[in-house]
């Protein structure tokens, strides 16, 4: 019974629907009022579940592309594969998603480039690469969680954008483009840690300071 349901799985249910209908549409009250007609949920309360508009509709969508690729790509999956193919497969199960709807993604990344959106937009690309290190198994808490992920950030960003435009077959292009960044971050983790390894032995210069002025005793 669509009565019963809360806020949040209204947002869910009509995420996909809002999404297809943007391409025509556009990610407004024409686009939400068509998908929960065919919901079979009152579009009055549809507009109660968005109350910020088109960037809560993209917000839901997202939300349910992360869904989607959690579902398509379990822990005991993820299990059996190196860290590089694990990210790899988390985003290309985005591409998958998102490609039959590119021109609701172009509608959808220009409405969040907006100045008054671009904070907003930011933090759902933050919280989709978290999403795909967590589910990679990631469990950094120092600056290595940071930096994994800004530097997912720049290429998952990348890699939409040339989505965007990729009419070859199967998005070939797209996934060509996807893993050659992705050696890159491969590249660079490896000679992060080759660095770190070489340095944590050397002396600390700060803590020698620090003998000078109080000696050991």
């Amino acid at each position: 019974m669509t009565e019963d349901l809360t806020l949040d799985e209204i947002r869910d249910r009509l995420a996909p629907g809002i999404a297809a209908n943007a391409a025509f549409d556009g990610w407004g009250d024409a686009a939400r009022d068509m998908a929960a007609e065919g919901a079979g949920i009152d579009p009055d309360v549809a507009a109660l579940a968005f109350p910020g508009g088109a960037v809560d509709m993209i917000d839901a969508w997202f939300a349910s592309i992360d869904a989607a690729m959690a579902q398509a790509l379990p822990p005991e999956t993820l299990a059996t594969m190196k860290i590089r193919a694990r990210i790899a497969a988390l985003v290309e199960a985005r591409i998958d998603a998102v490609a039959p709807y590119r021109e609701s993604l172009r509608r959808a990344l220009a409405i969040l480039a907006l100045p008054q959106n671009v904070a907003r937009g930011a933090k759902l690309g933050w919280r989709t690469v978290d999403g795909m290190w967590r589910a990679a198994g990631d469990v950094a808490t120092d600056y290595n969680h940071y930096t994994k992920r800004t530097i997912l950030f720049g290429v998952y960003g990348a890699t939409m954008t040339v989505l965007l435009d990729d009419d070859s077959e199967g998005q070939a292009d797209t996934r060509a483009f996807l893993a050659r960044r992705i050696d890159g971050i491969m590249a660079f983790e490896k000679a992060k840690a080759g660095f770190l390894a070489r340095t944590a032995n050397r002396p600390s210069l700060s803590r020698f300071v620090g003998r000078l002025r109080y000696p050991v005793r």
